[in-house]
């Protein structure tokens, strides 16, 4: 196997020549948590707080994200609806109605639920790459992310391709 010693780089190895570049490897871990709940009447995508950021070792890396988070819908008829952004853009397939990974609708006041989104998503870069949960209320009434303060999370996974 072949090692470059770089200056700038520090230590590399050509793509395809580490055993750590594998295919499916696992490559690194981030995880972000939330402690605190964010609520909004808004009916436009906004920021739950929820973020973490990853610098991929490879371009062609894949990024596994998951996401939980305790939620709440306060009104009769409402949803709560969310989403991943990798750093200002929405990555919820653009086939996806209004591009969300996630709704909890209430036909009654006060639903409690469980937000889960996972995605594996190509960034096509090594530049630090911040992925973040935002939310919508459905109807404008108020919706609760992380409801009670509880712990949401995102686990972030750099997957070799």
């Amino acid at each position: 196997m072949t090692t470059i010693i770089d200056g700038t780089a520090g230590i590399t190895f050509p793509v395809g020549t580490n055993p750590q570049d594998a295919p499916s490897k696992v490559l690194q871990v981030v995880q972000g948590t939330l402690l605190t709940a964010t609520s909004t009447t808004s009916t436009s995508l906004v920021t739950t707080g929820l973020t973490a950021s990853i610098t991929p070792l490879f371009s062609t890396s894949k990024i596994a994200i998951f996401i939980t988070a305790p939620c709440v819908t306060q009104t009769a008829s409402n949803s709560l609806n969310s989403t991943i952004y990798r750093n200002s853009t929405n990555i919820a397939p653009s086939g996806a109605g209004t591009l969300v990974f996630s709704e909890i609708y209430s036909a009654a006041a006060n639903l409690f639920g469980q937000v889960a989104m996972n995605f594996i998503d190509s960034p096509a870069t090594t530049s630090s790459t911040a992925y973040t949960a935002y939310f919508f209320s459905g109807t404008g009434a108020s919706v609760t992310f992380n409801v009670n303060s509880q712990v949401a999370t995102i686990i972030l996974m750099e997957i070799a391709a």
